[in-house]
């Protein structure tokens, strides 16, 4: 448990990654721990689409950059080898709260493995478009599905950043 804890305290967005991918063994367990997030009336509302393909990575980030007005050629997954797009079905009630959750455990798992991650926009525009349907229609998934977010993965280039102080007004225990 201890380690558990540790390891949510001390999780942090990586910015720089190693090109090596990661292996399958650590993408499907980053994969299994947004599976077991708690979802609204156990709905199971999301989905997630695992990329590693160079051509469907430059897609993804040329949009997600427009959609952000970053300058032209930034890349908005900062090298990343692998993303996670989570998507939740838009008639669940609970849809983006069941993303997130899903999304928070990604990111635990990930540094848990020793993986950088980071959650990245705008997924939800990117989704809107005609460019994000026809990836989400190549992906095997139709039907209406509201982007959440993405969990970016790989090994960091230059570590863990380190914790920064917390505001000391963060929590309030009523008794």
């Amino acid at each position: 448990m201890r380690e558990t804890v540790s390891d949510i305290q001390n999780r942090r967005s990586v910015k720089e990654y190693k090109t090596e991918q990661i292996t399958d063994e650590e993408l499907t367990a980053v994969l299994e721990a947004g599976m077991n997030a708690p979802s609204g009336g156990n709905r199971q509302s999301p989905v997630f689409i695992a990329v590693q393909n160079k051509e469907w990575i430059q897609k993804l980030c040329r949009l997600n950059a427009e959609i952000a007005g970053a300058p032209e050629g930034f890349d908005v997954f900062y090298g990343a080898p692998t993303i996670i797009l989570v998507l939740a079905d838009k008639n669940a009630p609970d849809a983006v709260q069941d993303g997130s959750l899903c999304l928070g455990n990604m990111f635990n798992a990930a540094y848990a493995l020793g993986l950088g991650s980071r959650w990245i926009n705008r997924i939800r525009e990117t989704f809107e478009t005609e460019l994000g349907k026809e990836l989400l229609k190549e992906a095997g998934y139709e039907g209406e599905y509201i982007g959440v977010g993405s969990c970016i993965l790989g090994y960091p280039a230059n570590g863990f950043p380190e914790p920064i102080k917390r505001k000391q007004d963060y929590y309030k225990i009523i008794r």
